[in-house]
């Protein structure tokens, strides 16, 4: 973290303030859009019945991981691309582009090999064969969709780390509707199409995917300031200290995002322990808390830029100062989302849940519970998210990752086991374990951030 300027003129902080919600506004409504084209398939293929949407919900749970973890591995694109544009270096942003694609790739084989095994991994887990069977149709058209996903990941986060996420919020909301129309045609054969049914939301899936890399390529290579770095030239020509730096600073990206998932994947299998009302309420407020999360993850992708900008430009006072109101943003939105919660409680359950029928009656005292929960952890859950963000800015993920494994899982989940079956508080305990964890590492990733920034001024002014 040696730079040479420590010193130098820090942006005023209206400035900074202003600068950040200029690129989070964007990326969080790009994170919104994306949860909007799943949204279309599970409410489209809903109409299906119960059994295709079982099964294609088995068919996410082997893909949704690895999606999750290739789109975090590809997060150190957006460090290295922010701080070869702070020292303007026009190569490097062509070389890291070009290994992002290279890692990409490396990344789909894997993949694709454990996807080809998806059948039996799901009979192996003990599922429904007839379901089994059902799912694998659809991820044996699914797969081929992760290639275009993650290369438009780092295409995204180039135009990203440019301060000009506009475009790929654009191409997402053309993709929603392109996904609305594939499946409803795919699905259930309108417009000529054949009636493919569950695989043709997959098939659906896979033609947005490559929708999306093909409209942000074209974006790239006609837009004037991207056209001069010659993105695509010599793309065969390896770059291995690139290509390996990527993923030192990626898989603890990835590793720490796979955790966090796999944490509230895991709630949801101790809260269906106790009974079907349960598992109900968990699935709504999860829907909820997972809505909510895209703000703060859309601010804490603005402030991996924003940090890795100030450090590209070797001034390291400016990028203290975008970590704390990065954090200051996130944060202060998810106390007005944990108010909404809080307050508010049951008209949000009711989007879910009929309020008036009787038989909804246990779910829904559970879900205000547990959403009540959810409104706690809200601020915690901000602040570690664009923590984390502002230490990718900084390439510091190994570390990171740790310290967010030790809280998810040794405390969130114990605190979280202990308290539903010991302590006897249910579900409502494997919520307050979620909270647990994710203030533990709140506290934990805001404390190292702060640390590592004033270490580095204090020995850039010791040699200045």
């Amino acid at each position: 973290m040696s730079v040479i300027h420590s010193r130098s003129a820090c942006i005023p902080w209206r400035h900074e303030l202003a600068a950040t919600f200029k690129l989070a506004w964007p990326l969080v409504l790009t994170q919104l859009a994306t949860i909007a084209l799943t949204t279309v398939d599970v409410i489209m293929i809903g109409w299906l019945g119960p059994d295709e949407l079982a099964a294609a919900t088995l068919a996410t749970s082997l893909i949704f991981p690895l999606t999750f973890f290739g789109i975090g591995l590809l997060a150190a694109t957006a460090a290295m691309f922010s701080h070869e544009i702070g020292a303007i270096r026009l190569r490097g942003v062509r070389r890291t582009l070009r290994q992002g694609f290279w890692v990409a790739i490396t990344l789909c084989i894997p993949c694709l090999v454990f996807l080809w095994n998806g059948e039996r991994v799901m009979l192996l887990t003990g599922q429904d064969p007839k379901l089994a069977a059902m799912a694998i149709g659809y991820v044996d058209w699914a797969k081929w969709g992760l290639l275009p996903l993650m290369c438009f990941t780092v295409l995204r986060n180039l135009v990203t780390a440019h301060s000009r996420p506009r475009s790929s919020l654009i191409i997402l909301l053309l993709a929603i509707g392109v996904n609305a129309v594939a499946d409803y045609a795919l699905i259930f054969g309108n417009f000529g199409a054949p009636a493919l049914g569950l695989e043709g939301a997959a098939v659906a899936t896979v033609i947005v995917q490559a929708f999306m890399l093909f409209a942000q390529t074209l974006f790239v290579v006609t837009d004037r300031q991207f056209r001069r770095y010659n993105l695509f030239g010599r793309f065969w020509r390896p770059d291995w200290a690139r290509y390996v730096e990527i993923m030192k600073i990626g898989i603890p990206i990835g590793l720490t995002v796979l955790a966090e998932a796999s944490l509230f994947a895991a709630s949801a299998f101790m809260v269906g322990l106790f009974g079907p009302d349960q598992l109900a309420a968990h699935a709504v407020a999860i829907q909820c808390t997972s809505i909510a999360f895209m703000i703060p993850l859309g601010v804490s992708q603005a402030a991996t830029i924003r940090v890795g900008l100030a450090m590209g430009r070797a001034r390291l006072p400016d990028a203290l100062l975008a970590g704390r109101i990065s954090t200051f943003v996130g944060v202060g939105i998810a106390t007005l989302t944990a108010l909404a919660f809080w307050f508010a409680t049951a008209p949000i359950v009711g989007f879910y849940l009929r309020l008036d029928d009787p038989e909804n009656a246990v779910a829904i005292a559970f879900a205000i519970d547990f959403i009540r929960v959810a409104a706690v952890f809200q601020i915690v859950d901000a602040g570690q998210a664009v923590a984390a963000g502002n230490l990718r800015g900084l390439k510091d993920t190994t570390i990171p990752a740790i310290l967010a494994f030790l809280g998810y899982w040794v405390l969130g989940f114990s605190a979280g086991a202990y308290l539903a079956f010991s302590y006897g508080l249910q579900g409502a305990g494997v919520w307050m374990g979620l909270a647990v964890g994710l203030t533990a590492a709140c506290f934990a990733l805001i404390l190292r951030f702060e640390l590592l920034m004033h270490r580095a001024i204090r020995q850039n002014d010791a040699t200045a």
